[in-house]
């Protein structure tokens, strides 16, 4: 699993420095979705990525945001890779944007990288051996008050189509906290819980490349991480609250909106 470990570290800041070759060039930019970018920067970091795996692990399977699944013998061996998280805060100059590689085994997250190549910033952890960044053990906030907390969240990409219950969440979670904030890097918002920078953050309509690193770093670091109702969560489900653990209740009752049912 070390091996493993440096591995996805090692690719992680490849790509990152691959991403940042095109940071500051005219971007080339195809669509998705009305609202969904990609860049020139997102094919080539995946294209890096998936060299890089498919040369030293060629039997692992590949889940990544741009080219989707490829099998590999060894199915139950998964990496799940966002190449570019925060594209379109990358083609606007904004310089809020990571490379998120995890490891998936037998549908447990077991490692997981996420490299922020601005600030120079790798943010790790290896499942039952804690959180770090850049090498140093990171620990969730001890924030007890919602309206002491600063969290994050973000929208999906179809906000504009399906307002709701996006906006209403949003609405109720502005009353009751210190600050929100809204960057558009989910894998970023979960690091920064993990290292006490954010209290808290969720969002809904994600994808599994979007948190598979993310929330472990999270869990590693001391949070706490569910879907809306509180049940364990899913990097295949659609809703994702991460917090200190302190804001967790209070943040599920906020959340919570008619309709939602916890069991």
């Amino acid at each position: 699993m070390e091996d493993f470990y440096q591995f996805a570290l090692e690719v992680a800041h490849k790509a990152g420095e691959e991403v940042m070759r095109f940071f500051f060039k005219p971007h080339q930019i195809s669509y998705k979705g009305e609202i969904n970018l990609v860049t020139e920067a997102d094919l080539a970091s995946e294209r890096l990525i998936k060299k890089s795996i498919c040369a030293k692990y060629p039997q692992h399977a590949i889940l990544a945001e741009e080219s989707g699944l490829k099998g590999g013998e060894e199915i139950d061996i998964r990496w799940i890779i966002d190449p570019l998280d925060g594209t379109t805060n990358f083609a606007h100059g904004l310089p809020w944007f990571c490379v998120s590689i995890a490891l998936e085994i037998k549908k447990e997250i077991v490692l997981g990288a996420i490299y922020s190549p601005v600030l120079k910033e790798m943010f790790s952890a290896l499942k039952g051996h804690g959180a770090f960044l850049n090498g140093k053990p990171i620990k969730v906030s001890q924030t007890q008050k919602l309206i002491k907390a600063l969290l994050a969240t973000g929208f999906p990409y179809d906000v504009q189509q399906h307002p709701e219950p996006v906006m209403t969440r949003f609405h109720r979670m502005i009353m009751h906290a210190r600050g929100i904030r809204r960057a558009g890097s989910a894998a970023l918002d979960l690091c920064y819980v993990a290292c006490g920078r954010f209290d808290g953050f969720w969002e809904e309509r994600l994808h599994p490349w979007d948190t598979a690193a993310g929330v472990l770093i999270v869990q590693e670091a001391g949070g706490k991480v569910s879907d809306f109702t509180g049940r364990p969560y899913s990097i295949y489900e659609k809703e994702i609250l991460a917090t200190n653990g302190f804001l967790h209740e209070n943040m599920l009752r906020v959340l919570q909106i008619d309709g939602d049912r916890r069991e």
